[in-house]
């Protein structure tokens, strides 16, 4: 069985507060994107297999595809196993989910192979314990999501038109560094309220205008080329630019895809990840 796990990006993060439990109260608009792994999955007598095409990602228990297979194997009392191939292409420590994404598309693979009769919201509860961001991975779907990721209130009529450029520098950032050194009273934080009705109205300059992330400003202080690629994206002509996440990935929004086209090779051969995407909508493919 193939399934595709599609990479997010966050058109607004702001960090609300820090909570008792140490985590981080989060507000955020995240929206899926065309960039995604290919995995491959079917049923073995026994155990769960793991490889993929990059020695970047562990293939042992410390895999999130793994923490969700075993996951419910345990819990259906599933009496066979799953081999997993992972065709990586959403890079690591970029700040677009592609862990989470992973384990969300194994929730659904494993669903379907093994007649599980999960609901979304079932997925969800289970995934919420295992990754912060597979609540959203499983929908798939532009949201304003809460709490630490788990609380999913999906944006209605949202389809503005938009090319995206994502650039990631070749040194990742670490989420745990990244909120340890934030000033949550001198931080940046966007209008989420304000970027929701935007996108409602289909409004893409409000949109562009709404653009911002908490997290911006200490994962700069890290790594200064996601400044670097913010400004060269703002000077070759894009509407805006953004890190999504902790990092260190950045997006540039554009309504022209010839300009994407044209910049393209200057940011591959100048960083070690650039690619031509677009905000995700399933609804789209399954009609195509």
């Amino acid at each position: 069985m193939k399934i595709r796990a599609y990479a997010k990006i966050n058109l607004a993060l702001d960090v609300v507060s820090e909570r008792e439990d140490g985590y981080h109260e989060l507000n955020m608009i995240m929206a899926p994107i065309g960039l995604h792994d290919l995995i491959l999955i079917d049923p073995i007598e026994k155990g769960i297999e793991i490889t993929t095409n990059t020695y970047r990602v562990p293939t042992d228990e410390r895999n999130i595809m793994y923490k969700v297979a075993d996951a419910l194997i345990k819990k259906f009392d599933i009496q066979s196993g799953v081999r997993i191939h992972c065709y990586k292409h959403i890079p690591s420590q970029a700040g677009m989910g592609g862990g989470s994404a992973d384990g969300a598309a194994i929730f659904r693979a494993m669903n379907s192979l093994f007649h599980l009769r999960m609901s979304y919201q079932d997925m969800c509860e289970m995934g919420k314990e295992i990754g912060a961001d597979i609540p959203f991975c499983v929908w798939n779907r532009i949201a304003v999501v809460g709490g630490i990721g788990e609380n999913l209130h999906f944006i209605d009529r949202s389809c503005f038109n938009c090319h995206l450029l994502i650039v990631k520098p070749k040194k990742g950032v670490s989420t745990k560094k990244c909120f340890d050194d934030l000033d949550i009273e001198t931080a940046v934080h966007p209008d989420i309220d304000l970027m929701k009705h935007a996108i409602e109205k289909n409004d893409y300059q409000g949109v562009v205008d709404c653009l911002g992330n908490t997290l911006e400003a200490p994962s700069i202080k890290m790594v200064q080329d996601i400044q670097s690629i913010k400004d060269d994206m703002m000077n070759f002509g894009f509407d805006g630019a953004l890190m999504s996440g902790s990092g260190s990935s950045v997006f540039g929004m554009t309504q022209d895809p010839e300009l994407i086209d044209k910049v393209l090779p200057y940011f591959k051969k100048k960083y070690s990840f650039a690619i031509k995407t677009q905000i995700y909508y399933p609804e789209k493919r399954k009609k195509g």
